[in-house]
């Protein structure tokens, strides 16, 4: 067994084909965090170019997602994989399909970066933005190096954190909201912020989405719905 817990197969070639996959997700994840990246840049920053580049590329993302996916239905029909490597075959059809949705999310953070930048900034809601962003961005960053390094306890660290973004975005929310009744002039612009923030609750999901597929790729455990109590028993259990 290599250091990620997958065999060394008779075949160099399925050897290859199994790492490819791993290398294009890793891509691929790289390219959809940029966008993520650049969609709070644009929108704090109030650069429509930016933002319009960050639109346009999620067809980019679009594409990867159908590349690896082909490459993984032509591993499952060429090769029947068994035990790990179908976990990492199905593991990584599943963490493209959430890759694709962040890449979306980005897409749309920067529509209302355009539709911001035309309507004027809004008075509040902008170091929420900040403060949320780089949390899932981090998120998204642990998630893919855990998958990399088929690191366990950094998913889980990454499921912990998905909490503290949901509890974050629940109190901006609510301070948003009370903002916009004591200021109705202010409607429009807050609203959007407010879907910029769901929008990154959502990054977030997606995030904490690719973290459990790390736990399931690892030990063959399926954490989806479960609790992070549950998580962490199933991955560490007592004695």
């Amino acid at each position: 067994m290599d250091i990620t817990g997958h065999k060394h197969h008779i075949s160099q070639q399925y050897n290859i084909e199994l790492e490819a996959i791993r290398t294009h997700l890793s891509e691929m994840g790289g390219l959809a965090q940029r966008q993520v990246n650049d969609a709070i840049h644009a929108l704090i920053d109030a650069d429509v170019e930016k933002a319009e580049q960050v639109v346009s590329a999620d067809a980019g993302v679009n594409s990867m997602e159908i590349s690896i996916d082909e490459e993984c239905v032509r591993i499952l029909a060429r090769r029947q994989p068994a035990a790990s490597d179908l976990r990492l075959v199905i593991a990584v059809t599943k963490a493209i399909t959430d890759l694709e949705r962040v890449g979306d999310e980005a897409a749309k953070i920067a529509r209302l970066a355009i539709a911001q930048h035309k309507e004027g900034a809004s008075p509040r809601g902008y170091i929420e933005v900040r403060h949320i962003g780089g949390l899932v961005s981090h998120m998204l960053q642990d998630a893919l190096d855990a998958f990399a390094r088929m690191d366990m306890d950094l998913a889980i660290s990454v499921v912990q954190t998905d909490r503290t973004v949901d509890m974050e975005y629940s109190t901006a929310m609510r301070e948003l909201m009370t903002f916009m009744m004591e200021d109705s002039r202010s409607i429009s612009r807050v609203l959007n912020i407010m879907w910029c923030l769901r929008a990154l609750e959502r990054i977030g999901d997606h995030a904490r989405n690719l973290a459990q597929y790390v736990i399931y790729l690892v030990n063959g455990e399926d954490v989806r719905h479960s609790s992070l109590d549950a998580i962490e028993e199933k991955v560490h259990p007592k004695e």
